[in-house]
């Protein structure tokens, strides 16, 4: 559960930094996804979801 927890709390603090940072950037970031089409943002989330397995797997296999 530390590990979920950890995780959970990492992931907000590099949303929070990028909304802290560079607010009109993310809005600016947001309006193009929105135009892109439906298979495209699939797409870009599927491969977010496999270098995020492949980042966890190596963090593991690494000792973490």
């Amino acid at each position: 559960m530390e590990h979920v927890i950890l995780a959970l709390g990492l992931v907000l603090i590099v949303e929070g930094l990028a909304y802290a940072l560079a607010p009109s950037f993310i809005e600016d970031l947001l309006e193009m996804l929105r135009s892109l089409p439906e298979a495209t943002r699939r797409n870009m989330g599927l491969a977010a979801l496999a270098l995020g397995v492949t980042l966890v797997w190596l963090a593991k296999g690494l000792g973490a």
